[in-house]
């Protein structure tokens, strides 16, 4: 047998055959046609979708969304234990010298470094955000900032 267009049909049981409804009393779906009695549902275009019952106290009970998500990126940290750790004396500390050595990944976000350790070393730092201690607390160890 040629394979052609006229010979092409769906695998068996891919197609489902519809229920014929009001076909007469021998076809077992005659007189109501699985309608059931009268009423509003035995009647055309009477099956409307879900109701919605009780639905009110469920909707109370969900808490409500307050505040929003900013979609700007928050600055990376690096606290000043770190500093200490990965800069030689008299470093540029800069957010593409963190990228570099793999403390950050993207120097583009921002940097920020907060006073969480000690800082012994006489470091430059350029372009980043500082908390007031970090400040402090490298301007004490004779380091510069630069803004």
């Amino acid at each position: 047998m040629a394979l052609t267009p006229a010979t092409i049909k769906p695998s068996k049981g891919a197609k489902k055959t519809n229920k014929r409804l009001g076909r007469g009393n021998a076809s077992g779906k005659g007189t109501y046609s699985a309608r059931g009695l009268k009423g509003q549902r035995s009647r055309s275009g009477g099956k409307s979708g879900n109701q919605l019952r009780g639905f009110k106290s469920s909707l109370q009970k969900v808490p409500k969304l307050r505040g929003f998500k900013s979609i700007t990126p928050k600055k990376q940290t690096v606290t000043l234990f770190t500093l200490d750790r990965i800069a030689t004396e008299k470093d540029v500390v800069s957010p593409a010298f963190l990228e570099k050595k793999g403390i950050i990944k993207k120097a583009g976000v921002g940097v920020k470094i907060v006073a969480t350790g000690e800082i012994t070393k006489k470091l430059q730092i350029k372009d980043c955000l500082l908390s007031k201690g970090a400040l402090e607390k490298i301007e004490k160890a004779g380091g510069k900032v630069q803004f």
